[in-house]
């Protein structure tokens, strides 16, 4: 898979130190993944919650911080539109941001 932006996970690791390293490993296997529907998906992040229109909330380091995807299947493209604490996941809409 191809990951836009990792800019936005170096950002919030300079804020959140403890999130570079489980950041990281999910990086490492999306993009690794070959995903052409939301059950690859599953079958490799068994906690992802698939929301409607390709967007999947991948849950880091036990939970305490969520990252917001975008999923384009077809073109095997993942867009990162947020990365927070779970207190700062709560405070957004995942299916609009």
């Amino acid at each position: 898979m191809r990951i836009i932006a990792l800019s936005t996970l170096k950002a919030f690791w300079e804020v959140h130190r403890g999130a570079k390293a489980p950041s990281l490993a999910w990086y490492r296997l999306a993009l690794s993944a070959d995903w052409a529907t939301p059950a690859d998906v599953k079958a490799d992040f068994g906690s992802a919650s698939i929301l409607k229109d390709g967007r999947v909330v991948f849950n880091l380091a036990g939970n305490a911080y969520r990252l917001v995807a975008w999923v384009n299947y077809p073109y095997r493209v993942i867009y990162i539109r947020f990365v927070g604490t779970h207190e700062e996941y709560d405070a957004i809409d995942a299916q609009k941001i």
